[in-house]
């Protein structure tokens, strides 16, 4: 039927069984009364009464006195059943009719309840109305029965619940506490609401367990007394009875025990788990019992025999298996070998200590005091109960058998170990398997057979140093070593001792007693004189750092290279050491360049320090190695409303962090470790190493040059020798044979010519031994002068630059070579010295042309690319050197820098011309200039320079500019070319005296055809009858060109035509305005045809509107020479037409200021004229040399007035 609970509870379907017992006064509840199992819940009255008379004369009375009884002990749950039956009613003819007693009992006794008189007709008959009068029955009964028996249990929790607050009282009793909760367990599980009775049992065992804690902290409770009683039977759990009566009358009596109320309470709950269909928590729960019953026994501080807790546990563990297994199938078992494993462990364990105090473990079997303890355990186990007694493997029998003999308790040990470590190692659980493993290696070492103990040992120790477990690796270390000196292993034992002797996590006592093992053993003769056992060094010591001298570790040949290394020794006691040895490998580079003195000293660390990382520890730490954890927030909210229901944090990457680590470490063998015979070692002997850091210092003399790597780290004690295998990172030492060299090099960025520039001159010796009279030959070349000073010094360094001596230098210099005598010096040994040297000051020609003399070789070098105007013009100076050293010639090159560039240009006034000299000073340094002058060279009679500048001294800073003008003039007519040779003389702006007296600086240019042939008059004239020029009006231009000179060499040329009367050519003007302050209309270009003679004059007049007001400058009139194109074409074609054709071909000496937007803003008409000969030859137009043409109008303006109409005045300003 459907149950619904009040607060809330959802409701739920339970099977209800009733009892039916006939009324007793003695069977109603007295007060106080806790039994809910034998409660009358309803009380009900049957009656088949149909006679008025009997039911006033005896019915009414007895239910009177019935309900008057039910309402002395407060029971309000009744229900009336009135049976009628039809063959009573055929006898009577006087009866009323049957709703008359039916009435009369609702008016007497249901007034407020009617629905609690309920009637029955001819119960035993088989017709619809009897069935009716039943349903309504059963219905009205269930419905009763269900009411009264909520209500009755609702009760009885209050009730308990009032019990259970008031615990802190004194007097209060557990066991009583105890006795009232089961009782609605008992109810729930009459239920069948297993899931409710299991949650009574597990308030108990929650409340009892906090109630131990609590007296463990001091604060007990007075009824814990009676569980502190000592323990005189530990026969285990007994899980085959629904019900353990003995122990639960023991407990109702408080004469229970820890252990019993314990095997009550987890019998009750394995029980109900069961019908939950829920074994495996059974398993889990029993192994929480075990060990929370062993620690709850210690807070007690219950007296328990030695070994009975042990018999306890082992028999539980074995009762549960068996109990699972009775209700579970093999393949089920099978796959829940995780949950069941854990009970396997805990009984191999009990039954291992079982064994050890018994004395069936040691060497000479039991004794008389371990039987008597053996007989005393068994006698605690009592009788085997009934329900086992018929079963031959039952925990009782087992470990009787196991304790009975050392051969039984040998195989039933076994047998449960190696069950465990199977299921540990189908699960995955390797360290539980290894632990396990473990225990059975001690056992097997007891029966003296440590060939089967050396494999779990191996194992265990495997697996802890994979994880990473520091105190296990010590502990299983302590138990291989023993196996392996019984075995006889003596390098594995050494390996194990050296290890031991460097675990901080032992005493000091125990380190020495290890290191004195290894002492030993190298102090003992061995039978085999040449046999080395080898040994990792990292359990010996630790080779922390290594430093080189010198530091850059590169030597020359011969040379003596110090190996400094810092050792911390890990034994507890100063070891002394015969021999500490480096096996070094030695190859040679094939890449000679690498091996030289100059690529070794710029490519090798020079702090000479090389510090290693700590070896691998006996435990290694695997959390460096794991990845890092990755949490992320959870929140769970409800669907319904979004509130927050539970949250917490999750680990993204659990996968990663709870692999399997088996194999990240291998087994400590030395198997690994060889040691290398070669002929290159340093060897140290005789030193003793203190616990912690020691030095210890290496020399060798380099003999032949290559590279030399240190491979192994080898420290000998007699025959044991530990090695360093591999030193990491690679160290190594370099030794070179260097040949003699010499470089040279400036002192500055750059060298200045003109100016005395230091050089610096090295030579590195390499083998070769300078001798007295050895001397460097250098040749002379006219560009460039070596300076000699009577202080000048050499200064000879050794290979690590530091100063050996200092000589003076001796220079001797004649007219082809200048020699250098060096001072005396050794192999390996650096000279240094330096030399002032002056480059002669000369600008190349003008024009970029320059001659190559000898070995100079001038050329332009930019110290900035994006600047052409600030690059100095350079000069190569190739120098041969001859060696003491060898038989061949060393040729260098010194480029020197012109501080100065200089331009020259051609001025005009009219006929009159003027050249100008400009000097910029390039450099970084500030000059003085005087003295300069300017001549003409060769025959330069006819013409004359006057100077029109100071001949003041004049400072020159840098990236300044000075500027010097000369007035040209001739006597003859057209002068001749003018040859320039300008020179200056300069000096440097510092204070510092020169030793030498400084050549002028000198520039060469040439100007040809500077003479006026033509000069060019424009002139602007306003509109007919107005003053001035307006904006937007139409003006007058008017260009005159004239002729100023007759027929000349320089006239004779393509474009001169030979009349009857005179020579004419032909001329193009153009008329460009850069600043668009004019529009020209029409025709801005022509050619015209001029006389060759003085005086010819011709004028053109074209048409201008100003674009702005103000004073405008005039456009500019740009005249070309006008050359035909030679071709077959050329002479059928007109002239007129070439004269109108807008389209020429511009030589590629035209000026570059002309601008061709002039050109394109001449109208498209022009262009229409210039598709018509399209394809035909086109002229050429040729600049006129600078200075041929002078315009006059140069500088003039017009003042042009806004129109009046204009809203916007602009007016331009130049």
């Amino acid at each position: 039927m459907e149950w619904r609970r009040s607060y809330g509870r959802a409701p739920k379907m339970i099977h209800l069984e009733s009892n039916f017992v006939q009324f007793k006064e003695e069977l109603l509840p007295k007060e106080g009364n806790k039994a809910l199992l034998t409660f009358p819940f309803l009380h009900i009255y049957w009656t088949e009464c149909c006679d008025t008379e009997v039911y006033k004369a005896t019915v009414k009375d007895d239910l009177t006195k019935w309900q008057n009884v039910l309402k002395s002990h407060s029971s309000v749950d009744w229900l009336i059943v009135v049976v009628e039956n039809d063959a009573k009613k055929k006898n009577k003819t006087n009866i009323l009719p049957r709703t008359s007693i039916v009435d009369k009992i609702r008016n007497d006794f249901c007034n407020k309840q009617s629905d609690r008189c309920v009637v029955l007709s001819d119960p035993l008959k088989d017709s619809s109305r009897t069935q009716e009068s039943w349903n309504a029955f059963l219905t009205k009964l269930r419905t009763l029965l269900l009411m009264s028996f909520t209500k009755n249990l609702g009760k009885f929790e209050d009730d308990m619940r009032t019990l259970r607050e008031k615990r802190t009282e004194p007097g209060w009793s557990f066991c009583e506490y105890f006795m009232v909760q089961e009782e609605l367990a008992f109810v729930f599980e009459m239920l069948q609401q297993f899931e409710d009775a299991l949650v009574q049992y597990d308030e108990l065992d929650a409340l009892f367990s906090q109630y131990v804690v609590n007296f463990g902290a001091g604060d007990g409770a007075n009824w814990l007394t009676f569980f502190c009683q000592p323990v005189k039977s530990w026969n285990g759990l007994i899980l085959r009875k629904p019900i353990d009566m003995e122990k639960r009358e023991l407990i109702q009596r408080q004469e229970a025990t820890l252990l019993d109320l314990r095997s009550y309470l987890f019998s009750r709950q394995c029980t109900l788990l069961l019908f939950l269909q829920r074994p495996w928590e059974v398993a889990q729960r029993a192994l929480e019992l075990l060990h929370s019953c062993v620690q709850e026994l210690e807070l007690l501080d219950v007296s328990v025999p030695p070994g009975a807790l042990d018999c306890w546990v082992f028999l539980s563990c074995l009762e549960v298996l068996q109990r699972i297994e009775g209700c579970c199938d093999r393949v089920q078992i099978d796959s829940n070998i995780a949950h069941t494993v854990g009970l396997w462990s805990y009984a191999t364990e009990k039954l291992k200590s079982l064994g050890y105090l018994c004395g069936l473990v040691s060497e000479k079997g039991p004794n008389s005091e371990d039987l008597n303890r053996t007989v005393d355990l068994l006698a605690g186990l009592g009788a085997e109960r009934p329900e086992t007694a018929n079963t031959a493997q039952s925990p009782y029998k087992k470990l009787k058998e196991a304790l009975s003999s050392v051969e039984a308790f040998e195989k039933h040990y076994l047998d449960l170990s190696h069950a465990t470590i199977e299921m540990y190692t189908s699960i995955g659980r390797i360290r539980s398997a290894k632990f396990v493993g473990k225990d059975l290696a001690e056992f097997y070492m007891r029966k003296k057979s440590p060939q089967k103990a050396e494999v779990y040992l191996q194992g265990a120790l495997k697996n802890y140093l994979a994880e990473g477990w520091a105190l296990p690796v010590t502990h299983t270390r302590k138990q291989l070593a023993e196996c392996q000196k019984r075995l006889g292993q003596i390098e594995n034992y050494l390996q194990t001792s050296s290890l031991l002797a460097s675990d901080c996590h032992l005493t000091e006592e125990e380190r020495e007693s290890f290191c004195r093992e290894i002492l030993s053993f190298a102090g003992r003769q061995t039978d085999s004189p040449g046999h080395k056992i080898v040994l990792p060094l990292h359990s010996f010591a630790h080779l922390r750092d290594l430093r080189f001298t010198p530091p850059n570790a590169v030597v020359h040949v011969g040379g003596v290279l110090s190996v400094e290394i810092t050792v911390c020794s890990q034994m507890p006691v100063p070891v002394q050491v015969e021999q500490i040895a480096i096996h070094v490998h030695f190859s040679i580079e094939k890449n000679n360049y690498r091996k030289t003195a100059e690529w070794l000293t710029k490519h090798r660390a020079a702090g000479g320090l090389v510090s290693f990382p700590t070896e691998a520890a006996p435990c290694p730490a695997p959390q460096s190695s794991l990845p890092a954890l990755e949490l992320c927030e959870m929140f769970e909210r409800s669907p319904s409303d979004n509130s927050l229901n539970t949250t917490g944090i999750i680990c993204k990457n659990v996968h990663m962090l709870l692999r399997r680590q088996e194999s990240g470490a291998a087994l400590e063998a030395s198997t690994g470790v060889a040691l290398e015979d070669g002929a290159h070692v340093l060897k140290c002997t005789s030193v003793t190493l203190e616990p912690g850091a020691n030095t210890i210092t290496f020399r060798t003399q380099a003999r032949e040059p290559g590279t030399y790597t240190l491979r192994q780290l080898c420290a000998s004690l007699g025959p044991v020798c530990f090695v360093l295998p591999h030193i990491h990172p690679p160290v190594q030492y370099d030794v070179y044979s260097q040949e003699p060299q010499l470089r040279v090099e400036p002192l500055a960025d750059s060298l200045l010519a003109g100016i005395p520039q230091k050089v610096k001159f090295t030579v590195t010796t390499g083998h070769y031994t300078v001798k007295n009279g050895d001397s460097l030959q250098l040749s002379n070349i006219e560009a460039m002068l070596i300076l000699c000073h009577a202080e000048n010094r050499a200064v000879i360094y050794s290979n690590t630059r530091e100063k050996a001596s200092d000589a003076a230098l001796r220079v001797q210099s004649s007219d082809k070579v200048t020699s250098i005598s060096l001072p005396a010096a050794p192999a390996y040994h650096m000279i240094e010295f330096e030399l002032e040297v002056l480059s002669l000051p000369s600008a190349p020609a003008a024009g970029g042309e320059s001659a190559v003399l000898g070995t100079t070789e001038p050329h332009w070098k930019h110290r900035d690319t994006q600047k052409a105007s600030h690059s100095m013009a350079t000069t190569d100076h190739r120098v041969s050197i001859d060696c003491p050293w060898s038989i061949y010639s060393t040729v260098i090159a010194l480029t020197f820098s012109m501080p100065f560039r200089t331009t020259h240009s051609l001025l005009s006034a009219g006929t009159r011309k003027y050249v100008q000299v400009c000097v910029q000073n390039l450099s970084e340094l500030d000059f003085h200039l005087s003295d300069s002058n300017l001549v003409a060279a060769g025959d330069s009679s006819d013409l004359r320079l006057v100077p029109l500048h100071t001949d003041s001294q004049q400072h020159v800073r840098s990236e300044q500019a000075a500027f010097f003008v000369w007035e040209l003039k001739w006597t003859r007519e057209p002068p001749p070319p003018l040859h320039g040779q300008f020179s200056v003389g300069f000096s440097p702006a510092s204070e510092q005296r020169l030793s030498v007296s400084l050549k002028p600086y000198t520039y060469e240019f040439q100007v040809d055809n500077f003479f006026t042939l033509y000069s060019v008059t424009a002139e602007i004239s306003p509109p007919p009858g107005a003053e001035l020029c307006k904006t937007g009006a139409l003006c007058s231009l008017e260009v005159t060109i004239t002729r100023l000179a007759d027929l000349l060499e320089v006239d004779k040329d393509e474009a001169l035509t030979e009349s009857a009367e005179y020579f004419s050519t032909k001329l193009m003007y153009e008329v460009v305005d850069n600043s668009s302050n004019w529009a020209v209309c029409g025709k801005s270009s022509g050619v015209v045809s001029m006389p060759v003679c003085a005086r010819a004059t011709h004028r053109v007049h074209m048409e201008v509107m100003p674009l702005f007001a103000g004073y405008l400058p005039l456009p500019d009139v740009r005249l070309f020479k006008y050359l035909p194109h030679h071709s077959a074409h050329s002479s059928q074609l007109d002239a007129d037409s070439w004269i109108e054709n807008d389209g020429l071909s511009v030589d590629k000496h035209v000026d570059e200021q002309l601008d061709s937007s002039s050109i394109r803003s001449r109208g498209s008409g022009h262009s229409a004229a210039s598709s018509e000969h399209k394809g035909l030859p086109m002229p050429r137009l040729q600049a006129l040399p600078p200075g041929q043409v002078f315009n006059c109008s140069a500088g003039t303006q017009v003042l042009v007035v806004p129109s009046k109409d204009d809203h916007v005045l602009e007016v331009s300003v130049t």
